[in-house]
């Protein structure tokens, strides 16, 4: 932490020298000047953000057990520290096997874990629990399909494999909080008002005020995938479809969590994203359809997240690869047209880092307009996403028990909350065609 510390210190200095030096000499700063200035800011958030996590681990170090025995610590959410050799043979088709014969006796290791993760988070796995640390579409798996059929061979090259397109997380990478190893529902106090100033003539006392507390709370929401495989493919896969099967089932439910985070409905069991947060700031561009963005429009959602004072931590625009398209051919200046909204760099949007995926949408409706797309700014450390216990791995295999295929569901349950609703602001009209 001191030496972290220590570092930014160091950067922050170094950003002031950059300022102080363009005024001295009574000019704006050179280009290089502002490249390594925004350099800088990414640096001090990082560690900022660094120094966030570690204040957290200290926080909760009282609840950790310092133990040799690899069962007794808590690495990440849903995970077991295992050793290289252990993590080499854990099978997670040996499991499914094992689960659909209802007989763990080649399955010892797999069912060792999945004991010791039930043990460590006081409840009993549907199926089996599998650590989430070997980490939409679940696809069918069989050995004469487009996919399971190409596994099925001789001199396939393993290591080149060749997987699905898949929209990429961004929310971690943007900052956004993990609350692993959660029990039951969860409520963090939050100071909603603060107490109340007065200048008071001598021998006069202030008025009495106080400040507000509220809550803002999680809860277990279970959100669920399945794929089939076929009992040909467990037996002769050449491919290394061990390590296939375990990130398809772990990916596809990260990448919804990941998804829901941004627009999360809040109807039924899914979680409230953050443009279905109430209080967030609103920027349209001034039209009740879509319209196509432009630099005040970037700069206007900046400005609906300060004026609230929460232009702090881990600030970023999220959005899609349309809207980045779009905005590298339109210019700050309409009059000048130099210098495009979206430059090169670390901190290509507004002198700010910017984080493009696919699953920010692109088929949004405003007015009569069906395709806009979402930009988003804020303080994604202020994102909550809860975690609670590991992956748990149902097997059936009597729905397609005809065929021999086994039906796999992986189940995790999770929950996402925003800490201050004015720590973001979005534009979800953003025409880019």
């Amino acid at each position: 932490m001191s030496d972290l510390r220590v570092l930014r210190n160091e950067c922050i200095e170094q950003a002031r020298a950059i300022v102080a030096t363009a005024e001295a000499e009574i000019r704006t700063m050179s280009e290089d000047e502002v490249r390594h200035y925004d350099e800088l800011m990414v640096k001090i958030d990082s560690i900022n953000a660094d120094i966030e996590r570690q204040e957290r681990v200290n926080a909760l170090d009282s609840q950790l057990r310092d133990a040799v025995n690899y069962r007794a610590l808590k690495p990440q959410p849903g995970a077991l520290e295992m050793s290289p050799g252990e993590t080499r043979q854990y099978s997670i088709l040996r499991a499914i096997r094992a689960a659909a014969k209802s007989n763990w006796q080649d399955a010892g290791l797999e069912r060792e874990v999945s004991d010791a993760l039930a043990k460590r988070l006081g409840k009993d796995p549907q199926g089996f629990f599998m650590p989430t640390s070997f980490g939409g579409e679940m696809r069918d798996l069989t050995t004469d399909s487009a996919f399971g059929g190409k596994a099925v061979a001789t001199d396939l090259l393993s290591m080149n494999f060749i997987d699905l397109l898949r929209n990429k997380m961004i929310l971690r990478a943007a900052g956004a909080t993990v609350l692993g190893d959660l029990v039951g529902n969860v409520a963090i106090p939050r100071l909603s008002s603060g107490a109340t100033a007065y200048w008071v003539s001598e021998g006069s006392a202030p008025t009495e005020s106080t400040g507000a507390i509220d809550q803002v709370t999680m809860s277990p929401k279970t959100v669920g995938a399945w794929t089939d495989v076929s009992r040909k493919l467990l037996l002769q896969a050449s491919i290394d479809v061990e390590m296939m099967v375990r990130s398809d089932l772990a990916t596809v439910l990260a990448i919804e969590l990941d998804r829901v985070g941004l627009h999360g409905s809040g109807e039924g069991s899914e979680p409230t994203g953050v443009d279905g947060t109430s209080g967030i700031g609103s920027v349209t561009g001034g039209s009740a359809g879509g319209i196509a963005p432009d630099w005040a429009d970037i700069v206007d959602l900046e400005k609906e997240v300060a004026v609230d004072n929460a232009d702090i931590g881990r600030l970023a625009y999220i959005t899609n690869p349309k809207v980045r398209g779009k905005l590298k051919a339109v210019y700050t200046n309409a009059t000048y047209g130099e210098i495009p909204v979206w430059r090169d760099g670390p901190t290509p949007l507004n002198g700010y880092p910017a984080f493009v995926s696919n699953q920010v949408s692109s088929t949004l409706t405003a007015g009569d307009d069906s395709t806009c797309s979402a930009i988003f700014f804020g303080n994604w450390a202020d994102l909550l996403i809860g975690l609670w216990g590991a992956l748990d791995v149902l097997v059936d295999p009597y729905t397609a028990s005809t065929t021999g295929t086994i039906r796999v569901v992986a189940l995790q349950d999770a929950d996402v909350a925003v800490r201050h609703a004015q720590s973001f602001a979005a534009m979800l009209n953003a025409l880019t065609t």
